[in-house]
């Protein structure tokens, strides 16, 4: 492991280079092998190139910069680039629709977007004109090797050839161009206007949370990371990148989505022995592959001979996942408590942990194979938690976790009262979500205060985002939005007295509606259906639903 002394991006990625050299950094696999291989060595001479032609473009000290691309070797090669430049990264999830991402861009003020050509048309539209002078940099066009090397970069709607270089000059400023309390990367956790929220983290934020994964799970140079999850989101960039990067570790991408027909193949490539997943992940292949096989092995019929069987099926999952698998962690929502047994009576290694984007994103952690089931784990050295009693009811020393550490945002973009909302005085996060300590320390998660929704990736789902795009359309009264019973999510709604006069098409209207709101939403935030309510809805004196008498 490098020994980081200054908990910038930059620092992690140049010592990084100069101590793993030619070790295997990066790769991607596609078309059924592992392509676009990237040493070390090469990662520190092409992130510097990255941050060299930024400056040129004009990119200064603290300017925002947007990267909006899917998993591939060219995205960390531009997030370090980015902080090479002495700029503030701007990680975008791919599902966002055009006009979040516009709408984000404008936000956070970006000065350059680097993306892949698939991206490009979310800035296609006549509304986005005002991005015409803003030079965006199609990280998925370099050609030629590290030394002489080509990009494409379109500024005025005029794309040409640029040149990827940089002097020792370049290389010296960008080393001293930010400190570790400085921002280093802002992530948005939403995108539609009025409700944007950047969570503004330094470099000591994110160092220090990778720095605390692997005090739980340490990565070695001869591990290999498949990563599953997408790159913007907070807790895939921490443990499946930095972590690795800062052990010197090697990570291969997809090409495409992590479907079976995809991942299958992968793991037999790169016989992974680390992966950052999301429970969907692991309950699939559960349901689906193990359980029905589990059920009609002889052996499972029988308590005595039941641990065998599922030490067996263990083992196959093992295998399954490319044979290699020493650490397999869990995290972004809540495991299902009958997987999560299966997974440590079949002896998985596998560990789970707790956190949010605004704690960059680790708040605890575990240790494959040594916690108990339902447990999220201790916080790491340095971090401190405390458990708050609320309004609401709650049990025995149950109550709102709240923390306190090197890992807290800085805060909101631009937004001084929402972060005042959820970081006291004192500098206590508050998390809005609710638990309670064991007495060795480890939390136990309760539930959340707060509405918000986790998708299938572990993507943040803001139900009064989509609530109030379905409020503004003229067939809608009052909407509340839930995650259903397999997770999908569902819009129960009360329509307007003119739309229900027109009692002929409204299952028509009703879908015509789901279609039209789908089509400004981002992909993991769309509706699978919408319910229709005749009675009004219980409210709050302030008006607000009640929304814990619906879902």
């Amino acid at each position: 492991m490098i020994r980081v002394t200054e908990k910038t991006l930059a620092h992690v990625c140049l010592e990084a280079s100069a101590k793993y050299k030619d070790r295997p950094a990066f790769a991607l696999f596609g078309e059924g092998k592992i392509c676009r291989r990237v040493t070390y060595r090469q990662m520190g001479i092409r992130s510097r190139q990255m941050g060299s032609l930024l400056r040129q473009l004009g990119v200064e000290k603290g300017g925002r910069v947007m990267l909006l691309s899917e998993n591939s070797p060219e995205w960390p090669l531009a997030y370090f680039g980015i902080a090479l430049a002495g700029a503030v990264s701007v990680p975008m999830l791919t599902g966002f629709s055009a006009e979040q991402a516009q709408h984000i861009a404008n936000h956070a003020g970006v000065s350059a977007i680097c993306l892949s050509r698939t991206m490009a048309e979310k800035f296609a539209s006549q509304d986005s004109s005002a991005f015409s002078k803003i030079p965006f940099i199609f990280i998925d066009s370099i050609t030629g090797d590290e030394e002489i090397s080509e990009i494409s970069v379109s500024v005025n709607g005029i794309e040409k050839q640029m040149s990827l270089n940089f002097g020792q000059e370049d290389a010296v400023l960008t080393t001293s161009s930010s400190s570790p309390d400085d921002p280093a990367t802002i992530i948005y956790t939403s995108g539609t206007q009025g409700n944007s929220k950047g969570v503004m983290l330094s470099g000591t934020n994110v160092v220090f949370s990778a720095l605390s994964t692997l005090s739980f799970a340490k990565l070695f140079p001869r591990d290999r990371l498949l990563s599953v999850l997408p790159l913007a989101h907070s807790y895939e960039c921490c443990i499946a990148l930095l972590g690795p990067v800062i052990s010197g570790s090697s990570i291969t991408y997809l090409d495409r989505p992590a479907a079976p027909s995809v991942l299958l193949p992968a793991v037999k490539a790169v016989r992974p022995t680390a992966m950052a997943t999301v429970p969907l992940f692991v309950e699939k292949i559960y349901y689906n592959a193990i359980a029905p096989k589990l059920l009609k092995n002889a052996l499972y019929k029988f308590p005595l001979t039941r641990p065998l069987a599922i030490r067996f099926a263990g083992r196959k999952l093992i295998s399954a996942l490319g044979g290699s698998i020493r650490f397999f962690g869990i995290g972004g929502a809540p495991l299902s408590v009958e997987v999560e047994k299966f997974l440590q009576r079949a002896g998985f290694p596998y560990a789970t942990g707790y956190g949010l984007t605004e704690a960059a994103p680790l708040v605890t952690g575990t240790t494959p194979r040594r916690f108990p089931i339902r447990c999220a784990g201790t916080v790491p050295k340095g971090v401190t938690m405390r458990i708050v009693k609320c309004a609401e009811n709650t049990g025995p020393g149950e109550g709102e976790i709240q923390v306190r550490g090197p890992n807290i945002m800085l805060g909101y973009y631009n937004d001084k009262e929402r972060t005042a909302e959820v970081i006291t005085e004192d500098g206590w996060l508050r998390t809005g979500d609710l638990g309670c300590i064991d007495k060795k320390g480890r939390l136990h998660i309760r539930g959340r205060l707060k509405a918000m929704i986790l998708g299938p990736s572990g993507e943040n789902i803001y139900p009064e985002e989509i609530e109030g795009l379905l409020g503004s359309s003229q067939l809608v009264e009052d909407a509340l939005v839930y995650s259903g019973e397999r997770g999908e999510l569902v819009a129960m709604v009360r329509l307007t007295e003119a739309a229900k006069a027109a009692t002929g098409v409204i299952e028509h209207a009703v879908e015509e509606l789901r279609s039209w709101a789908n089509k400004k939403l981002a992909s993991f935030s769309r509706l699978s259906r919408i319910d229709v309510r005749n009675e009004p809805f219980e409210k709050t004196p302030t008006m607000k639903i009640k929304r814990y008498l619906y879902v």
